[in-house]
């Protein structure tokens, strides 16, 4: 059996049906939720749905029980608390015998050093702790999502421009359906134990570079302006983000801007027998329509 926690997020339900586009039993999945009400698609595909909270204990490892593999999705709620749930989730594991855990971590030159700090500090903390628990485990080394691009960049970019305090730094953006497809591959295939993967783009891209991508596809001229970073808090605020998410937004701007993404690492190739989707093609999915 197979459990996805996080399931009804973006990452979590692509997950979810790659497993079923590579003919995963839908009674060999679960699905793990906070809220039942919004697991409809899931029953109704027959897939097992189990309520659990990574804050409640008692609840994992009720969900946990007859599972041999579990996909642990890095929690979303305060980061002050991320690292003590995801304790919960593999000490419920550990008790409840689960064989395997793969976790989504994050892939930066160095999450300890980051100029992000508790931000990304808790993902090294787990790496550490399931290493330390003694159950196989494999890293899933995230890098930021291409689909975050749009959101990162700006109201109506083809005409206003990309406006980011993101420097000339680059980031290996990747699709969150090719991570969703790297998942399904370490859940459905051996010898992923105790491995450490990076799941990333094989070529990183500044948003200079992004900008000249978008002007081949449109045949527009397509602007790249660096913003002060609190014009660009403003800028997203005005968006309809709110301050604190528009704060944490501008630090992985910073962040790109040292160049804490580019590690030019990549393992999708090897986990997918093939390239990942290059950013221009995924980016002619967004904005030649």
């Amino acid at each position: 059996m197979i459990l996805v926690t996080g399931a009804t997020g973006n990452l979590g339900k692509a997950t979810i049906n790659s497993l079923l586009n590579k003919g995963i039993a839908v009674n060999n999945i679960t699905a793990l939720v906070r809220d039942k009400t919004k697991a409809a698609e899931f029953k109704s595909k027959g897939i097992q749905v189990k309520v659990g909270d990574y804050e409640d204990f008692g609840s994992l490892k009720s969900a946990f029980q007859g599972v041999d593999k579990l996909l642990l999705i890095s929690s979303s709620s305060d980061i002050a608390n991320r690292f003590e749930q995801h304790k919960n989730v593999i000490n419920a594991a550990k008790e409840t015998d689960v064989k395997h855990i793969i976790y989504t971590s994050f892939d930066m030159k160095n999450l300890q050093q980051s100029i992000m700090g508790k931000e990304v500090q808790y993902h090294a903390h787990t790496a550490a702790y399931l290493k330390q628990i003694a159950v196989p485990y494999t890293l899933m080394d995230n890098t930021m999502y291409a689909d975050m691009i749009p959101f990162l960049s700006g109201k109506d970019i083809l005409n206003n421009g990309i406006s980011i305090p993101a420097g000339d730094g680059k980031t290996p953006f990747l699709p969150i359906t090719e991570m969703a497809e790297a998942n399904a591959v370490v859940l459905t295939t051996q010898g992923h134990e105790n491995k450490e993967y990076i799941i990333a783009a094989e070529t990183a891209f500044s948003f200079a570079e992004i900008a000249h991508l978008l002007s081949d596809i449109t045949g527009k001229t397509i602007a790249y302006y660096q913003p002060k970073v609190s014009s660009y808090i403003a800028q997203l605020v005005q968006e309809g983000f709110s301050e604190d998410d528009a704060a944490y937004l501008a630090r992985f701007a910073g962040a790109i801007a040292k160049g804490e993404f580019d590690t030019n690492k990549s393992d999708v190739k090897q986990l997918l027998g093939r390239s990942p989707i290059g950013l221009k093609d995924f980016l002619r999915t967004i904005y030649s329509k």
